[in-house]
C-alpha cells in the first residue's frame, strides 16, 4: 500500500466515524423534538460541527432522516431466513430496554403518514418487506394455515400491527403495559394456546 492510500483510508475511516456520530446525534434530537422540530443546526451543534460541515456528510435534512432510519433498521437486522417467532419475542424484549430508539422510530412512523413526508416512502417500502418476512416466519412455524384458520399472508399484518401498536401503548404508559408479556400473549393466541401469563 502506498503512503497516499494509507492517508485515504484514514480519511475514509474518520469520515465514517463522524457520520456515525451525526446519526446518533440526529436520533437524539429527533427523539427530543420530533422530525419537524429537529434542525440540522441542532444536530451539528451536538457533534461540534458547523451546519456547513454537517451538509458535507448529509446534503439535506431528508437525506439525514433516511440515513437515521436505515441505521436503526441495521441494529435489528437478522437475515430473513433466520427469523423465528421466538426471536421476535426477544426483539420485543430488546426494544423495551431502549425507549429512546423506539420513541424516535414511533414518532417518525406517526409523522410519515402525512402527505409528502420524507420518510413516507421509506416506511411504505419497509412495511411491505416486513409483512413479507413475517409471512415466511409464520409459514415456517405453522405451514399454510395457523391454528385459528388464517393463512400466513392474512396473519402477517396482524403480527406487525401488534408489535408496533404495543410500542405506542408502552411508550405512553410503560408502567401499565408489559410490552414483552403482551406480545407473548399474542403469540399464544396465534398458536391457539391458552396464555400462561397472569389472569
Amino acid at each position: 500500500m502506498s503512503y497516499g492510500d494509507g492517508m485515504s483510508s484514514t480519511r475514509s475511516a474518520r469520515s465514517e466515524e463522524r457520520r456515525a456520530e451525526i446519526l446518533r446525534a440526529a436520533l437524539e434530537v429527533i427523539a427530543e423534538r420530533g422530525y419537524r422540530g429537529a434542525s440540522l443546526a441542532a444536530v451539528a451543534e451536538r457533534v461540534g460541527l458547523t451546519q456547513q460541515g454537517l451538509l458535507h456528510h448529509f446534503p439535506t435534512k431528508e437525506a439525514l432522516l433516511v440515513a437515521v432510519l436505515e441505521e436503526r433498521d441495521q441494529w435489528d437486522a437478522v437475515p430473513n431466513s433466520q427469523w423465528r417467532l421466538d426471536l421476535l419475542g426477544s426483539l420485543v424484549e430488546y426494544n423495551a430496554m431502549r425507549p429512546g430508539i423506539v420513541q424516535t422510530f414511533s414518532a417518525l412512523l406517526g409523522e410519515s403518514v402525512t402527505e409528502e413526508h420524507p420518510a413516507r416512502e421509506f416506511f411504505t417500502r419497509r412495511y411491505a418487506g416486513v409483512r413479507a418476512s413475517m409471512t415466511e416466519v409464520l409459514r415456517a412455524e405453522y405451514g399454510e394455515r395457523l391454528p385459528g384458520g388464517l393463512t400466513p399472508e392474512r396473519a402477517a399484518p396482524l403480527l406487525v400491527a401488534v408489535m408496533d401498536g404495543l410500542q405506542f401503548q408502552w411508550l405512553l404508559d410503560p408502567q401499565a403495559v408489559d410490552m414483552p408479556g403482551a406480545f407473548r400473549d399474542f403469540l399464544d393466541l396465534l398458536a391457539g394456546r391458552a396464555s400462561t401469563g397472569p389472569s
